[in-house]
């Protein structure tokens, strides 16, 4: 009778490394092996709870329904997280380039005698912005929307509060809605922003 010796580390570690180097698992990501490894563990408790008895079974529809619960949790806080990032991002009211009240006013008008009505009405509410910010009638707060812009500046300026509001309903059509932009929304933007320039903020009392 031959008596096979026994395998010592080293070629325990060599044939593993063989074993390791084949297709199958060098194919394999390791998003497939995390989800194989909750396929198998999610089989096992189904099998429990199908021949387990009644108590095995009981405790484990409670840890599969647990699973389940816990795996749709992290799936829609995840979901949520990245369009919370996405709104926040697409709606901010100034780009990267930072510029002065009287650039923005430029560059409407540039782009309102190119016809480009859309991105005029932009540049003159980011104007109206960057002047009331400069006149510390509202903050420079980052990030902020047009919404956030027009109800910051109907605390200072409240007989201009619906103005400000369809200024910010202008703008945002015409950035996020699709909306063409026209010669007309142009002027009732540049008409109010030469209103805002000459208004003087209520007393706080």
């Amino acid at each position: 009778m031959t008596v096979t010796a026994p395998i010592g580390r080293d070629e325990a570690q060599r044939q593993a490394a063989e074993e390791l180097a084949k297709p199958g698992y060098q194919h394999e990501s390791f998003v497939d092996t995390a989800f194989r490894h909750v396929q198998q563990f999610l089989g096992d408790l189904f099998d429990s709870a199908a021949g387990g008895g009644s108590a095995g079974g009981v405790i484990a529809a409670v840890v599969i329904v647990l699973v389940l619960a816990a795996i749709v949790f992290v799936i829609v806080w995840s979901l949520r997280k990245t369009s919370r990032g996405t709104a926040g991002r697409g709606g901010e009211l100034f780009g990267a380039q930072a510029m002065t009240a009287a650039e923005h006013r430029a560059a409407a008008e540039a782009l309102a005698a190119e016809g480009r009505w859309g991105e005029a009405v932009q540049e003159r509410l980011r104007a109206i912005a960057r002047d009331l910010e400069d006149r510390a009638l509202v903050d420079g707060a980052p990030g902020r929307t047009a919404d956030e812009l027009a109800t910051d500046a109907a605390r200072a300026l409240p007989a201009f509060a619906g103005e400000l509001a369809r200024a910010a309903r202008d703008f945002d059509d015409v950035t996020y809605g699709g909306v063409p932009g026209t010669p007309q929304a142009y002027q009732v933007m540049s008409a109010l922003d030469e209103k805002l320039r000459q208004a003087r903020p209520v007393a706080l009392t």
